[in-house]
């Protein structure tokens, strides 16, 4: 099963690093993963995709949670959440191929960036069922390239954000 949790983290070099190292000596597989400011420049929010049973998501959540440099650890199983992903994909459009890429692209409320001879870069966000079969109905017209985001989440809900002058790591001491 699919896990999808967040971390807010200071931001500071070797964080990333710090984390993913954590995670891969405990055996434990990213599958996705996105990072980012957040609306405080201290701070970066991580998003990633973990598999397992409800025991390893306990495991990663609780090693997070030792970490100096993590804030806050948000679960977002069991809660109401949007997720999207990001996805530019080149595309073959030699011989009467364009008007069907551009109906697809249409269908599938994506964007045509950029346009080449006999290729387009289109650029579709959105739940990551709806980037696989984009990618499904793009197949046929030939793949040139193509990069994905890592996930990225929010709940619903409004989760209690700490205040700044709070932000301290979830293991640090009490002042």
């Amino acid at each position: 099963m699919k896990h999808v949790l967040s971390a807010l983290v200071m931001n500071q070099p070797g964080v990333l690093a710090h984390i993913s190292g954590m995670l891969a000596s405990r055996a434990f597989n990213i599958e996705s993963l996105a990072v980012g400011e957040t609306d405080i420049p201290e701070f970066s929010r991580m998003t990633f995709v973990v598999s397992g049973d409800d025991r390893v998501l306990d495991q990663v959540r609780k090693q997070l949670e030792k970490i100096v440099t993590v804030v806050q650890v948000i679960d977002f199983s069991n809660k109401d959440f949007v997720e999207r992903d990001l996805m530019l994909i080149k595309v073959r459009t030699e011989g009467t191929s364009m008007t069907q890429v551009k109906e697809m692209v249409d269908i599938f409320r994506a964007k045509i960036v950029d346009v080449r001879p006999h290729q387009v870069m289109i650029e579709i966000s959105g739940p990551e069922q709806k980037i696989a079969a984009f990618v499904d109905v793009m197949r046929p017209f030939g793949i040139i390239e193509l990069v994905r985001t890592g996930r990225i989440a929010l709940t619903r809900e409004n989760i209690e954000k700490p205040a700044l002058y709070d932000l301290q790591p979830v293991n640090a001491p009490v002042k």
